[in-house]
């Protein structure tokens, strides 16, 4: 058994856990690797058509590899239900009442790019640029990403330049099994309850849609979904997506005139009459904004799709009010050719998550006590931590490492992993 560094609190009765020793740190980052590696060569890309769950038959496989993988380190009540979610309990090695805390990511990856076969290993980062891809001049630069510089000397591992990566979220899913694992072997970390759940088609907004929630049966639970070493969050995004058709009419150019309705064109009109300045390129921090995600079009016929975001209910409220404002303004003007379905997708867990506030608290001081500092910001997007804490199970988004997620220039630190799963540890004891 490896050498641990125990402190007793006898005035809160807590063990402070420290890893000390390089030989501790450099199993736990081969041991990281080597999931993370074996993670990732699985192709779980989520389908955004498809009208399954999950939305692949790839998922269900690589689900089929997790409940192994949770066997194997010596989890227990490990299934797979008929929706596809992984759950497995590490009961509780203490006599002390302690809350049942779950610890959750996602097993699908995002549908902006196919995933990666393989991790490319920079070891010892000099701060430099890194060539990705060579053919097409691919690169990661600390020019365009400065806070590579943050990571000098550790070990990076990047996508080839042509898929993403996959940290998000199978970071988070490695740190979660090491984490599991690392309890199991040292029975002296004592703790209550664990509960461990794996969902699909997060990157699609459907990852807990029929999740169970009470035979999960947690008192609060941690998502390991977010970005750099540090990051905390429990505000998000109120979410909706639109839908607008536009129906036009296509008569030969030749004799069209008072006659043909460029369905295009009113597309274009329709993008310009929402504010510039509410785009994702010029928003930040607890700025919404309207995102144009696709348009397919014609003379005939166009379909757009929006995604609408703002961390204030009341904002986003007026958002959707003003996209309606906007369709009903050019039907007026066009005869009723344009069609708009909005529908939510998820709410802000800040009013959900701050009347449990000692959820937060419990990570900050797990945090703390693993030598990461907190960073409590907002997230500008969404986990399954929202959606599950209007289903009354508070669940905040805490950092599995990662950088430039859905795309090609994706990377995660090892050691940043590490951090993780020492702050999972952290938050699981008592």
């Amino acid at each position: 058994m490896e050498k641990l560094y125990l402190c007793f609190c006898s005035s809160q009765r807590e063990y402070y856990v420290k890893i000390i020793n390089n030989q501790t740190v450099t199993k736990m980052k081969n041991t990281l690797l080597q999931r993370f590696s074996k993670y990732i060569s699985y192709a779980t890309t989520a389908d955004p058509e498809s009208e399954t769950y999950p939305s692949t038959q790839a998922l269900l496989d690589f689900a089929d590899v997790m409940v192994e993988e949770l066997k194997n380190i010596g989890m227990q009540n490990v299934t797979k239900d008929q929706h596809g979610y992984v759950t497995a309990l590490l009961p509780s090695n203490t006599t002390e009442k302690q809350p049942v805390i779950g610890f959750m990511a996602h097993l699908d990856t995002a549908p902006d790019m196919p995933g990666i076969a393989a991790p490319v290993i920079i070891p010892n980062y000099d701060g430099g640029t890194i060539v990705l891809d060579k053919e097409s001049n691919t690169v990661l630069s600390p020019e365009e990403f400065p806070e590579l510089l943050d990571y000098k000397g550790l070990t990076i591992l990047t996508t080839d330049g042509k898929t993403l990566l996959g940290a998000d979220d199978k970071a988070g899913v490695a740190e979660i099994v090491c984490a599991m694992e690392y309890l199991i072997q040292h029975p002296e970390i004592k703790h209550g309850d664990i509960k461990v759940a794996f969902s699909h088609d997060e990157e699609v907004g459907n990852g807990v849609k029929f999740f169970d929630v009470e035979a999960f049966g947690c008192d609060f639970a941690y998502t390991m979904d977010g970005g750099a070493i540090g990051e905390l969050e429990f505000e998000n995004f109120n979410a909706a997506g639109a839908t607008i058709h536009i129906q036009g009419k296509n008569i030969h150019p030749g004799y069209a005139k008072n006659k043909m309705v460029n369905s295009q064109l009113i597309a274009m009109e329709l993008n310009t009459l929402l504010p510039a300045a509410q785009r994702p390129e010029h928003t930040q921090d607890y700025e919404g904004f309207f995102l144009l995600t696709r348009i397919d079009g014609t003379v005939e016929e166009t379909k757009m799709s929006y995604i609408i975001r703002n961390h204030d209910r009341a904002l986003f409220e007026s958002q959707k009010k003003f996209m309606q404002d906007i369709v009903n303004f050019l039907n007026i003007k066009y005869n009723n050719c344009v069609t708009c379905e909005i529908k939510d997708q998820y709410y802000n867990m800040r009013e959900k998550v701050e009347p449990v506030y000692y959820v937060v608290e419990r990570a900050v001081k797990a945090m703390k006590e693993a030598d990461v500092e907190p960073v409590i910001v907002p997230i500008r997007g969404g986990t399954d931590g929202a959606n599950l804490s209007f289903r009354n199970l508070p669940c905040p988004n805490i950092f599995a490492g990662g950088h430039n997620f859905h795309g090609k220039y994706e990377y995660v630190p090892l050691e940043s992993m590490v951090k993780a799963t020492e702050v999972i540890i952290n938050i699981a004891k008592c």
